[in-house]
């Protein structure tokens, strides 16, 4: 009898560990945003349509290295990144070739001062500015281009404004007046 009330604790105890390990899994957030690439967003994207943000940055911008340390830190910013959109890193001077839509994008040298990715040319429409935040739609069509350091809860009220399609019926200047956090 003790034998079983034994083998019987242990089953409960090892249930309720597992269990528990299971529930802390599934609340788990993110803690990161999931960057991708573009060629994995529009695979992605084929399966799954959501909108793209687009992050065109360079290793020597400061504003841009700033940005990965804080607002692209903080948690909103972080799950609703992940949730609404399919977060691109996008280096504006990239060398290698980007293939979308049967074209075969290349590093320009004569582009600027150092050259540029002609994904990020087209992307900014030649204003070369670091770091800027591009939005797409799930059919890669421009929705706007948005320049500049944000602070996480200026760029929280940004993504909202597009991912829940205000921009279709209000403008910025409309929603920044009415949605004052």
């Amino acid at each position: 009898m003790i034998k079983k009330i034994g083998a019987m604790f242990i089953i409960a105890v090892s249930t309720f560990i597992v269990s528990s390990f299971v529930m802390t899994e599934d609340k788990t957030e993110a803690t990161e945003i999931k960057w991708y690439t573009w060629e994995e967003a529009v695979k992605l994207n084929d399966k799954n349509p959501k909108k793209v943000f687009v992050d065109v940055y360079t290793e020597w911008c400061g504003w841009c290295k700033r940005m990965d340390n804080s607002t692209f830190k903080d948690s909103a910013v972080v799950a609703y990144l992940n949730e609404n959109y399919y977060p691109v890193k996008f280096d504006a001077e990239q060398k290698e070739d980007v293939l979308f839509q049967g074209n075969t994008l290349k590093f320009d040298a004569t582009a600027g001062r150092r050259g540029a990715h002609n994904l990020a040319i087209a992307l900014l429409d030649g204003k070369m500015s670091y770091p800027s935040y591009v939005y797409l739609t799930s059919k890669f069509e421009r929705i706007t281009i948005s320049p500049g350091y944000k602070e996480a809860k200026a760029l929280m009220k940004e993504l909202k404004f597009i991912a829940e399609e205000h921009y279709k019926t209000t403008t910025w200047q409309e929603y920044t007046n009415s949605h004052k956090d």
